[in-house]
C-alpha cells in the first residue's frame, strides 16, 4: 500500500500542531465579531434660533445720525455708575445734586424751555395789546432805503419759513414713522418674550429627551444578544474546526487501515492454511511423477532422454509452507476487531460537532436571558440627569415669571400704544398748527409782493397789500398762540428721548451696561444672575453675551462644569460592570463531542497490542520466493512430448505421451492453483509488512491526540469563549460609548443653545432705541427746529407786515380825492 507514508505525515503534521499551541489562543482580535455600527441618535436640542431685527437703512438716518450728535453735546457725562448703584442699592440715599450734576445739560435745557415757555406768550400778549390795529407800522415814504430793507426782510421771512417747512415736513414724517414703529415694536416684546420662555422652558423638555435616547444602544445590544450564543459557537466551531476535522480525518483513515490489514491478516492466515493443505496433496503426485518418469527416462531404450533425465530427477517441492509460523495467535487477539463502524462514527462525531453553534446557543439561553434583564436596565445617573441639572428647578419658575410678565405687559402695551396714539395726535396738531403758520407766511408774502407790484399803478387797489400784511399778522398771533403747548411738548418728549439715549442706547451699545452689571457690587443680590440661577460661581454678562451671539450653550456659558457633575450621571461602569459578570457565566460544554467512541478506542487499543508488527514476515517471503516445483513441469511436459516422437518403441513413445499429459493434469490440477495461492499470500503479506510498523505508529499517536484532545478542548473552547465574550461586551460597550460621547457633545455644545438671549438683547436695543427712540428724538428735534424758528419767523413777519401796508402820504392823498364823490379825473398828458 502507498498511503501510509502519506497517513504518517498528516498525524506528524497533527501532532506537531497540536503541541505548538492551541487554535485561537492568545487572539487578541475580534475578528469574528463585526465592528459596533454607528448609531443615529435624533438631535434632542431645539431650534431657539431667534431672528434679529435690524433697522433698514432709510432717508430719515441721516437725521438721527443728527439727533444723536446733538444729544452727545447735551449729555457730556460718561454712565453713571455709582449714581445707578446707589439708585438700584439704596434708592432713598440717592442725592438730588447728584442727579442735577448729571443731567446739567438736561438742566440748561430745561432753562432755555422755561424762558421760552415764559417770555414767548408774555412778549405775545405785549404784541396783542399794545399794537392792536396798527401791528407792525407803515413806512411812511418810500425811499431806495425802504426798498433795500424791505427786500431783505422779505428774504430773510421767506428763509425763515422755508426753514419752518422743512422742519414740519420732517415731524410730520418722524411723527408717522414713531406711529408706525410703535405697533410693530410692542407685538415684538411677547414674541421676545416667549422665545426666553420656550428656551428656558425646553431645557428640562432636551435633557429627558437625551436620557430617553438610552433605548438605542439598548435595543441594538438586546439585538446582538438574540444571536450571542449561536456567534460565539460559530466562533469556537470555526477556530477549532481545522484541528478537529484532521483529526475525524485521520481516524477515519485510521478506521480504513485497520479494517484494511484486519482483512489482510485474515486473508495470509486463510491462505496459509490452504497452502499447507493443497502442499499435503501435492507432495505424492509429485513424487510418484517423478519416481515414474526417471523408470521411463533411464531405460536402455529412451535415446536422448539424458537432459529430461535431470529435469525428471529435480522434480519435487521447492516451498515448504510448514517451516512458515502460523498468525493464529495475532488473528485471536483482532479477533471481532473492527467492532466500531469507523465511518459512521466520523460522520456523527462531525455532526455533532457541526451542531456546537446551536449547541451553544441552548446552553447560553439562560445566561442571555439574564443578560438581557442587566441591559433593560438603566444607569442611575441616566435616571437623574435631567432631575439634578443645574436650574432644573428654576426652570418651571422662570418659565412661569417669563409667562406672568409676558400676561402682565400686555396691558402696559396696550397702555403704551394708547399713549402714542395720544401723542400722534396731539403731534399732528402741533405740526399742522406750524404748518398754517408756514402758510400764512407764504400767503402773506405773496399778497404782499403782489401789492407792492401793483403799487405804482394809481389806480390799483391797496387790498393786496393789507391781506398780506393781516395774513403774516394773523400768523405771528398764532405762532404766539402754539408756542407754549409746542416748547412744553418738545422738552417732555426730549427729556424722555433723550435721557433714553445717552443713559441707556448708548451704554447699552458701548456694552457699558454689561460691564456695570459685571461689576461686584453694582447690582442688589436679587438682581444676581448667578444665584437666580443657583450658580456656585459668578458669570460674566458681557462674556456670556458675547458666547450666546456666537451660539455657545449654556453648558459653557453658565459654567455649568462648575457646579454639575456630568461625568457622575455619564457613568456607566457599575452597569457595564454587571453585563461583564454575566457574560463570565456564559459556558459551552463539548463533552458530547468524543472524537473517538469506546468501541473505536477497543478497537485502536487491540490493534496495538496485536503484534501484527512482531509477524515474521521474512519467512513468508523466503518460502515465497521459492518455486512451487523446482522443475518447471510444463516445460517437462513439453519435453517429454518432443521425446515421445522421436523414440523407435512406439510403446515407450506412448508412455511418454501419457506421463507427459499426466504432468499436465498434474500442473492444471494441482501446481497452478498452488502458484496462485503463493501470488495471493505474497500480496498480503507484502501488504502487512509494509504498514504493519506504521500502522502500530499511527495507531499510538491517534490514541494518543484523541486522549490530548478530550483534555484540551473543553480548554480552548473556553479560552475562545473568553476571548469573544470580551470581543462581544466591547463591541457592545462601545454602543454605549457612543451614546455617553453623544449625550456629552449634546449637553455641552447643543442643548439650550443661548442664542435668544443674546437675540433677545440685541432686538430689545433695535426695538428700543432704533425703532422707538430714534424716531421719538428725530420728532421732538423737527418740533424743537420749528420752535426755534417761530421767533425769527415772527420778528421777520411784523418788519415784513408794515411795508405791505398803504404808504402814509399816498394815503392821505388817496382819502381826499375819495371824499369828492364827483371827481372827474384831470386828463394828462400822455406820454407817447
Amino acid at each position: 500500500m502507498t498511503r501510509a507514508p502519506g497517513l504518517l505525515a498528516t498525524l506528524l503534521g497533527l501532532g506537531l500542531g497540536l503541541g505548538l499551541s492551541p487554535p485561537g489562543a492568545g487572539a487578541a482580535d475580534c475578528g469574528s465579531l463585526s465592528s459596533a455600527q454607528r448609531l443615529a441618535f435624533a438631535p434632542a436640542a431645539g431650534v431657539h434660533w431667534l431672528a434679529p431685527r435690524v433697522r433698514p437703512p432709510g432717508p430719515l438716518n441721516p437725521l438721527y445720525g443728527t439727533v444723536r450728535r446733538f444729544l452727545s453735546v447735551v449729555q457730556l457725562n460718561p454712565f453713571p455708575a455709582d449714581l445707578v448703584k446707589t439708585l438700584l442699592n439704596e434708592p432713598a440715599s440717592v442725592k438730588v445734586d447728584e442727579v442735577v450734576r448729571y443731567e446739567a445739560g438736561y438742566v440748561v435745557c430745561a432753562v432755555i424751555a422755561g424762558l421760552y415757555l415764559l417770555v414767548v406768550p408774555i412778549a405775545g400778549l405785549c404784541f396783542c395789546c399794545c399794537c392792536r390795529r396798527r401791528c407792525g407800522g407803515r413806512v411812511k415814504t418810500e425811499h431806495k432805503a425802504t426798498a433795500c430793507e424791505r427786500g431783505t426782510l422779505m428774504a430773510f421771512l421767506l428763509l425763515t419759513t422755508l426753514m419752518l417747512l422743512t422742519g414740519v415736513v420732517c415731524a410730520f414724517v418722524t411723527n408717522q414713522h414713531m406711529h408706525e414703529q410703535m405697533g410693530p415694536s410692542v407685538e415684538a416684546v411677547p414674541e421676545i418674550l416667549l422665545s426666553l420662555r420656550g428656551l428656558v422652558s425646553d431645557v428640562p423638555r432636551e435633557l429627558q429627551a437625551v436620557a430617553q435616547q438610552f433605548s438605542l444602544p439598548q435595543k441594538q445590544v438586546l439585538e446582538d444578544l438574540d444571536g450571542v450564543g449561536m456567534n460565539i459557537g460559530s466562533a469556537i466551531h470555526t477556530q477549532l474546526k481545522s484541528t478537529v476535522y484532521e483529526m475525524l480525518a485521520s481516524v477515519s483513515s485510521l478506521g480504513q487501515a485497520l479494517q484494511v490489514s484486519v482483512d489482510h491478516l485474515q486473508a495470509l492466515n486463510s491462505t496459509l492454511v490452504e497452502l499447507r493443505k493443497r502442499q499435503q496433496g501435492l507432495e505424492p503426485s509429485v513424487q510418484e511423477r517423478r519416481k515414474r518418469l526417471l523408470a521411463l527416462l533411464e531405460g536402455p531404450s529412451c535415446q536422448g532422454c539424458t537432459e529430461a533425465q535431470n529435469r525428471a530427477r529435480a522434480l519435487e517441492l521447492g516451498a515448504d509452507f510448514h517451516q512458515v509460523s502460523p498468525v493464529d495467535d495475532v488473528l485471536h487477539r483482532l479477533k471481532g476487531v473492527p467492532e466500531a463502524n469507523f465511518s459512521s462514527m466520523v460522520q456523527e462525531e462531525n455532526s455533532t460537532f457541526n451542531a456546537l453553534p446551536l449547541l451553544a446557543a441552548l446552553q447560553m439561553a439562560d445566561v442571555v436571558k439574564e443578560l438581557k434583564k442587566v441591559v433593560a436596565q438603566k444607569p442611575e445617573g441616566l435616571k437623574t440627569l435631567a432631575e439634578e441639572f443645574p436650574g432644573w428647578e428654576a426652570a418651571a419658575r422662570w418659565s412661569q415669571a417669563l409667562e406672568e410678565v409676558e400676561q402682565r405687559s400686555r396691558p402696559y402695551l396696550q397702555g403704551v400704544q394708547r399713549y402714542e396714539k395720544h401723542r400722534w395726535i396731539w403731534g399732528y396738531v402741533l405740526c399742522s398748527g406750524v404748518l398754517f403758520v408756514v402758510v400764512c407766511n407764504l400767503l402773506g408774502l405773496n399778497l404782499g409782493i403782489w401789492g407792492l407790484s401793483a403799487r405804482e399803478d394809481p389806480s390799483h387797489s391797496e387790498a393786496k397789500g393789507e391781506a398780506g400784511a393781516r395774513l403774516l399778522l394773523i400768523g405771528v398771533g398764532f405762532s404766539f398762540l402754539i408756542a407754549a403747548p409746542l416748547i412744553l411738548l418738545v422738552f417732555a418728549t426730549f427729556l424722555v428721548g433723550g435721557n433714553v439715549q445717552t443713559l441707556v442706547c448708548q451704554s447699552w451699545e458701548s456694552k457699558e451696561l454689561y460691564k456695570f452689571a459685571d461689576t461686584p457690587g453694582n447690582l442688589p443680590p436679587s438682581m444676581n444672575l448667578s444665584q437666580l440661577l443657583g450658580l456656585k460661581k459668578n458669570i460674566s454678562i458681557l462674556l456670556a453675551y458675547h458666547q450666546c451671539k456666537e451660539g455657545a450653550a449654556l453648558w459653557s456659558v453658565l459654567q455649568l462644569n462648575d457646579s454639575y457633575d456630568l461625568e457622575k450621571h455619564l457613568n456607566i461602569s457599575q452597569y457595564t460592570a454587571k453585563l461583564q459578570q454575566e457574560l463570565q457565566n456564559l459556558k459551552v460544554d463539548m463533552k458530547n463531542l468524543d472524537l473517538l467512541s469506546p468501541a473505536a478506542h477497543r478497537d485502536l487499543e487491540a490493534l496495538q497490542s496485536s503484534g501484527i508488527e512482531k509477524i515474521h514476515y521474512s519467512t513468508f517471503l523466503v518460502q515465497i520466493q521459492n518455486p512451487v516445483v523446482n522443475t518447471n513441469v510444463e516445460t517437462l511436459a513439453q519435453e517429454l512430448e518432443e521425446l515421445a516422437q522421436t523414440q523407435g518403441s512406439s510403446v515407450l513413445g506412448q508412455q511418454l505421451q501419457q506421463e507427459a499429459q499426466e504432468l499436465k493434469n498434474l500442473y492444471r490440477e494441482k501446481v497452478l492453483p498452488q502458484e496462485s495461492l503463493v501470488a495471493k499470500l505474497n500480496f498480503t503479506v507484502r501488504a502487512l509488512a509494509s504498514e504493519a510498523q506504521n500502522l502500530q505508529t499511527e495507531t499510538s499517536g491517534v490514541l494518543d491526540k484523541v486522549t490530548y484532545l478530550k483534555g484540551e478542548l473543553p480548554t480552548w473552547a473556553t479560552s475562545i469563549l473568553r476571548n469573544e465574550s470580551e470581543c462581544f461586551l466591547t463591541r457592545e460597550v462601545d454602543y454605549f460609548s457612543q451614546y455617553v460621547a453623544w449625550v456629552r457633545e449634546e449637553v455641552t455644545q447643543r442643548i439650550a443653545t443661548c442664542q435668544p438671549l443674546s437675540g433677545a438683547l440685541d432686538n430689545s436695543r433695535v426695538i428700543l432705541c432704533d425703532m422707538m427712540a430714534d424716531p421719538w428724538n428725530a420728532f421732538w428735534f423737527c418740533l424743537a427746529w420749528c420752535t426755534f424758528f417761530l421767533i425769527p419767523s415772527i420778528i421777520f413777519a411784523v418788519k415784513t407786515s408794515k411795508h405791505f401796508h398803504p404808504i402814509w402820504k399816498r394815503l392821505s392823498s388817496t382819502s381826499s380825492e375819495e371824499t369828492q364823490l364827483f371827481h372827474i379825473p384831470r386828463v394828462t398828458s400822455l406820454k407817447l
